[in-house]
């Protein structure tokens, strides 16, 4: 067990080097940062003194392992659009995400389970066939797309609900619904499948046949075993949830690390853009991590000798 967890873990230190490699380079290739920030008409002299000043003119390859050390100390850098440290900037906004990340969880868990319950119950009737449509339409319509029509339809013609911004819950139904479609039709479809399998277990039989309730086979007993499959499918929704969040937060001026990875891109604010990124890399890593190391616990027998 011991060997399998430091094995998991260096792949994980590996895939976030790799990360950090891809991420520092692709930045580069967005242009000179210091010309986009010096007037036109500054002088040459300007031009060197900034490169100097922000160690842009160093060989790449030296300037990444500078970054790479500084990380190592806590330091990510300094926003060239903020003048404020990259790391502060990314903590400051990670609350947001991480509030607007835990309402779509429950929203998208009440809806998968609930749907998935009710047209496995129903198999072969108008319910499943609805199921089975919301299901294809959930995990093939893109987010920025359902979030605009929500708020073409809730915000600009009925005028339910806010356009965009932080606030209320008001405020979160919308951004909510367009970041968890793709879960909750995820989280249905595995939900479905599961309670087939387990409806027909000879137990079930056993306890329809005892006289049971169908409400108490159904929710006490079958959903019971029926949603080990999709809790397992909860770290990879919760890595989604955290790093999937930027053009949800974009379209609905959410301001949370999405919204600030965007506005870095557009300013070229590669301290920021590193960071955020890393960031979501790092979480999206842990939550599968930790999904590993739990299924070592539960099934021996995918761990390594």
């Amino acid at each position: 067990m011991q060997r399998y967890l430091i094995f998991r873990f260096a792949q994980s230190l590996l895939a976030l080097f790799g990360v950090s490699i891809i991420v520092f380079g692709l930045t580069r290739l967005s242009g000179d940062v210091v010309e986009f920030y010096l007037p036109q008409d500054a002088h040459p002299e300007d031009f060197v003194r900034v490169r100097e000043a922000w160690g842009l003119d160093k060989p790449i390859v030296v300037q990444y392992g500078v970054y790479v050390g500084n990380i190592m100390k806590g330091d990510w850098g300094r926003s060239f659009r903020y003048n404020d440290d990259a790391l502060g900037l990314i903590v400051e906004k990670f609350p947001k995400t991480l509030k607007l990340a835990g309402f779509t969880i429950v929203i998208s868990t009440i809806l998968g389970l609930g749907i998935g319950v009710l047209v496995s119950i129903r198999k072969g009737s108008i319910f499943d066939t609805a199921g089975k449509v919301l299901a294809l339409l959930g995990q093939s319509v893109p987010s920025f797309w359902l979030g605009l029509m929500l708020m073409w339809i809730f915000a600009v013609h009925l005028g339910w609900l806010p356009t965009s911004g932080d606030g209320g819950i008001k405020h979160m139904i919308m951004p909510a619904i367009a970041l968890g479609g793709f879960n909750v039709a995820a989280l249905m479809r595995l939900t479905r499948s599961a309670m087939l399998d387990v409806l027909d277990q000879e137990y079930i039989k056993l306890a329809r046949i005892k006289g049971l309730s169908e409400g108490k086979i159904i929710w006490k007993h079958a959903l019971r075993n029926a949603a080990i499959a999709p809790l397992t499918y909860f770290g990879v929704v919760t890595g989604f949830l955290l790093t999937g969040s930027v053009v949800t937060e974009t379209v609905f001026a959410w301001p949370g690390i999405g919204l600030l990875a965007v506005e870095a891109v557009e300013a070229r604010d590669y301290a920021v853009v590193q960071g955020v990124v890393i960031f979501m890399a790092s979480m999206f890593i842990f939550a599968n991590l930790v999904v590993d190391v739990l299924y070592a616990y539960l099934d021996p027998r995918i761990r390594y000798n």
